[in-house]
């Protein structure tokens, strides 16, 4: 659908749920009835949970939480 600018001022929440509903709409410009902009529907962005938190009955081991070992340490923190 192609409106003017005169006429989106008008119709702008009934262009938006069109839009919304998947209708291209497009607005041009007065008499040259040159394209413009267009109104279409913002993406919504996905929830995303990362790593174990996407598991919310995960848990984790007693061991998890014991200090690493001298030698992995060592190269964790960029030694040979």
């Amino acid at each position: 659908m192609t409106v003017t600018m005169f006429e989106a001022k008008t119709r702008l929440s009934e262009l938006v749920q069109k839009a919304q509903a998947g209708e291209e709409i497009i607005i041009t410009s007065g008499r040259e009835k040159t394209p413009v902009a267009r109104i279409e529907p913002v993406k919504q962005p996905k929830v995303r949970r990362l790593g174990l938190i996407a598991d919310p009955g995960y848990t984790f081991s007693d061991s998890f939480w014991d200090p690493l070992p001298e030698e992995e340490l060592v190269l964790w923190e960029g030694g040979a």
